[in-house]
């Protein structure tokens, strides 16, 4: 949302979304460092479905990010009309995570997300268009590679290699934990890279995949589980 207005609708065709998303793309903004004393509240959020299945479902978890305590959890859960097309992820999940997010109690100064933000190959991953949508500073945070170049780095948690489609620096791979795969780091929106960077790394505790996308990783698989098992006992 933009100025209180809604940023688009969201009944397109995939020629349609494709070409929405190269329209928003210059609308996202990655210059922008973000203090880490302006960012006391962290929003994680991920989507879960079981597998050719309609139903989706979304939770959206608030964290301190003083201790990664969790302050807040929100759900939503629906049908998805939009096809299943790879660089196309954001048209299928980012309805229902806005749903959830709407639903929160308290204000998030950041948002995480488990997908792409500028590593996308129209620039436009599922982080960027949610962090339009809300306005709120956003980082991509995935555990693959949808696209990108790099050289693998060291095996010590912190260290960093430079992802890149062709020159360009798109993203950062980022090894959390020893011995174990990286993230791939990139913009959503209203942040530069190093801070996007610096804040997946502080959120880690002991995982791979730091505690906003964790988090909100097993309450929404959680959910799917519960949901399922419903379903099941009704029939």
């Amino acid at each position: 949302m933009v100025n209180g207005e809604l940023l688009h609708r969201w009944d397109l065709t995939p020629t349609e979304a494709i070409a929405l998303q190269k329209e928003l793309a210059g609308q996202v903004e990655r210059r922008t460092p973000l203090v880490s004393s302006k960012c006391e509240l962290i929003a994680g959020a991920d989507v879960s479905y079981n597998r050719f299945s309609p139903m989706f479902y979304a939770a959206v978890v608030v964290l301190r990010t003083s201790d990664c305590s969790v302050v807040e959890t929100q759900y939503a859960l629906g049908k998805s009309p939009f096809p299943y097309i790879p660089g196309l992820l954001s048209f299928r999940e980012a309805p229902l995570v806005l749903e959830a997010f709407a639903k929160l109690n308290h204000q998030a100064d950041a948002l995480m997300i488990d997908g792409q933000g500028y590593a996308h190959p129209r620039r436009f991953g599922i982080a960027c268009h949610l962090g339009l949508w809300l306005n709120l500073p956003t980082i991509g945070c995935a555990k693959s590679r949808l696209l990108g170049t790099f050289k693998t780095p060291k095996s010590k948690p912190g260290a960093l290699a430079p992802l890149r489609d062709s020159k360009e620096v798109i993203g950062s791979v980022v090894r959390t934990k020893f011995n174990v795969q990286p993230l791939y780091v990139s913009v959503g929106h209203r942040i530069d890279l190093p801070s996007a960077v610096r804040i997946v790394l502080e959120s880690c505790r002991g995982y791979r995949v730091p505690e906003p996308t964790r988090q909100a990783h097993l309450r929404v698989n959680e959910l799917r589980r519960s949901a399922s098992l419903t379903l099941d006992s009704a029939k």
